[in-house]
């Protein structure tokens, strides 16, 4: 039973209460044609302090607001409590508060598929203070029985699956025991994915001879097969990377594509787009090196400006022109490098980027630019293989030419030499050939005497 004084005040006021276990928690109150909530906060500098919001139209949408807003209070700005809190809800506060702050663009658009398309649907509706290994584990071996997913993309799942947990119980203490340290991907028959081509030099030859130096991604394979780089790397290269006197070739950016569905494209010739280039960090600190390069693609790249040159002048105001703009990481706050494109008749007011890779107009399509020419080397010259193959192909060769192992490491930009020796030191029929026959020449042994 309220006391007459309250009630009095309550009346006066025109306040609601709202109650908890008989307490009143959550006040209502009606001023002028708006609703107002209001409770009580922590006493400071030993005076009280109330906590209010008003221009709510209805005292339904007061009091839902009242009730969130004193629950992030007593959770200390959360709106959830981790007992009660989903793993769904978890997953969207995890990656709001760690992945969208710290991890590139294309992880997180990885990660927030398999969230959608795979973890939700089975693991979202449990409680995260809820689940545990067995849990997990079953989700895991399910998966992989009903679709049969490659090795790695299995890989992908559990560690989502682990880092999310990691940062429950590592970093927030939402839960106490990680119960994904001990989940197994199951025995796999299925090999992890297509192994690497490695191209021969007639194979090469071939392909280079198909789009001639007529394409730019003539020039961008050579680039490739020359220097060992990621694709991103290669379509991120400008002019100014390339020291032609020194004979040198300088990674410190990569290109990244970002869809956005309201975006502007200039005056491209499209009018709008949903794609937009950026410039990206490079994957690890050692990916951020100058290499040196020899005359066969000094050579080529050479040729290769001066006909750039060339179109300028003949596409005159028609040539696109690339421009660097600094923006805002709607995610992060932090300042990103966006590529706008224009042509010359358009005054804009940011530097200018000279690529290297685009087409006889000028107009950049980043690495969508060896979209057709694959189709082509897949089902016009028969050669199943991949950008990447250019890159397993140079450190290759590099290897089997009896190239250290750490030179090559540090010029493929790998942060630890174990990689380069998982990933490229594969055995060849032709080092089988080569360990035989060094061990025929070092044995030495006359069988016959």
């Amino acid at each position: 039973m309220i006391n007459d004084e309250l009630t009095f005040y309550m009346l006066t006021h025109f306040y609601l209460p709202i109650c908890y276990g008989g307490i009143i928690m959550i006040n209502i109150r009606k001023r002028g044609n708006v609703y107002q909530y209001a409770f009580e906060a922590a006493k400071v500098n030993g005076k009280r302090r109330q906590i209010t919001k008003s221009g709510f139209k209805t005292k339904a949408e007061a009091e839902k607001a009242g009730i969130k807003a004193y629950n992030e209070y007593n959770n200390t700005g959360h709106s959830f409590t981790p007992q009660t809190m989903s793993y769904s809800d978890y997953l969207d506060y995890w990656m709001k508060q760690h992945c969208e702050i710290n991890l590139k663009y294309h992880t997180i658009e990885a990660y927030k598929n398999i969230i959608k398309n795979h973890i939700k649907p089975r693991l979202g509706h449990y409680r995260l203070s809820q689940i545990t290994t067995s849990t997990l584990q079953e989700f895991i071996n399910n998966t992989y029985v009903e679709y049969s997913f490659s090795k790695n993309f299995m890989k992908n799942i559990l560690k989502v699956l682990k880092t999310s947990f990691s940062y429950a119980t590592d970093v927030v203490g939402f839960v106490k025991i990680n119960p994904s340290l001990k989940v197994r991907l199951p025995k796999y028959d299925i090999p992890d994915s297509d192994p690497a081509h490695i191209f021969t030099k007639e194979e090469i030859n071939m392909i280079l001879k198909r789009f001639e130096k007529n394409h730019c991604a003539y020039y961008a394979f050579l680039t490739a097969y020359y220097t060992g780089l990621r694709v991103s790397e290669v379509f991120a290269l400008t002019w100014d990377d390339i020291d032609f006197e020194k004979k040198t070739l300088t990674v410190n950016k990569n290109i990244l594509k970002k869809n956005q569905a309201s975006a502007t494209h200039g005056r491209h010739i499209s009018g709008k787009a949903t794609t937009m280039w950026f410039f990206g960090t490079c994957k690890t600190k050692s990916s951020y090196r100058t290499i040196s390069i020899g005359d066969t693609l000094i050579s080529a790249l050479k040729d290769y400006k001066e006909e750039q040159e060339k179109w300028k002048k003949e596409y005159g105001d028609f040539y696109m022109n690339h421009y660097a703009k600094t923006v805002k990481n709607p995610y992060t706050n932090k300042d990103e490098i966006k590529i706008i494109n224009a042509y010359k008749e358009i005054p804009v007011m940011y530097p200018e980027v000279h690529f290297v890779f685009v087409k006889n107009n000028g107009v950049f399509e980043g690495t969508d630019t060896c979209k057709y020419p694959f189709k082509v080397i897949h089902y016009e010259l028969g050669i199943n293989c991949r950008f990447h193959d250019f890159r397993d192909t140079h450190a290759t060769r590099l290897i089997e030419a009896g190239a250290d192992v750490k030179a090559v490491s540090k010029r493929l930009g790998h942060s630890n030499i174990r990689t380069t020796y998982e990933i490229y030191v594969k055995v060849t029929t032709k080092m089988n050939d080569d360990v035989v026959e060094k061990f025929e020449q070092v044995a030495n042994l006359n069988l016959e005497e």
